[in-house]
């Protein structure tokens, strides 16, 4: 009769972790992680399309991937080691935010690279890592020559006749509107090239203009 002691012995001596994982297969697996991690990063530096890049970020794309792997590994290996890390993980809460939905595509990306790597499956690994990258690339390069900006001036609310007309000249979308006593400031979404932004030195030129500021914008708006 089998009882606890013989399933314990079976699972942390006999086939604990280093009796069913080698050396050379642990380093394969974790050097597959890295080098699909190492594209997951180059990918999304050269690629990113937001206003600040988050170099931390990017590194944790890489740690995540390997860290995922040899979790795959741990499972893998060892059945009780399993659902240890299966408790010891449910009980783990993440509350930081991810400001661009692209990011989430990243995370799972990178997930995604270690569970592959971390189960053996290196070819599927690195075919599945090299067609995503292809794949963004190209959608990435039909994104338009256009970009979207906004353009925030404030001018003397008297003279917004003379602001609008020269806004009236380009298409626009309002975005936001602040009135005071004496000034207004608008907040409008544009779309032109990079070298075809002169209307803001126009605007600055203007009298009535107390400043007038361009961002480029990549992310939804609340006003």
């Amino acid at each position: 009769m089998i009882n606890f002691s013989d399933i314990f012995k079976n699972s942390f001596v006999e086939g604990g972790y280093f009796g069913s994982l080698s050396l050379p297969q642990i380093g394969l697996s974790m050097g597959m992680a890295l080098v699909c991690g190492i594209a997951i990063f180059l990918f999304y530096r050269f690629f990113y399309k937001g206003v600040v890049y988050n170099h931390n970020f990017n590194v944790l794309l890489v740690m995540v991937c390997m860290i995922t792997c040899f979790i795959i590994m741990t499972i893998s290996s060892n059945i009780v080691l399993s659902l240890g890390m299966v408790g010891a993980l449910s009980i783990v809460r993440f509350r930081a935010a991810v400001k661009d939905p692209l990011d989430v595509g990243f995370l799972f990306w990178a997930v995604a690279a270690g569970i592959t790597a971390g189960a053996g499956l290196y070819l599927f690994a690195a075919i599945s890592t090299l067609s995503i990258c292809l794949i963004y690339a190209v959608f990435s390069s039909i994104h338009g020559k256009k970009e979207t900006y906004l353009i925030i001036v404030s001018y003397d609310t008297e003279q917004t006749e003379e602001v609008m007309a020269l806004l009236g000249k380009i298409q626009y979308k309002l975005r936001n509107k602040t009135c005071s006593k004496n000034a207004t400031e608008l907040t409008v979404e544009v779309k032109a090239n990079q070298n075809s932004t002169s209307i803001v030195e126009n605007l600055s030129r203007l009298d009535a203009v107390r400043y007038a500021t361009l961002v480029q914008y990549n992310g939804s708006f609340e006003g």
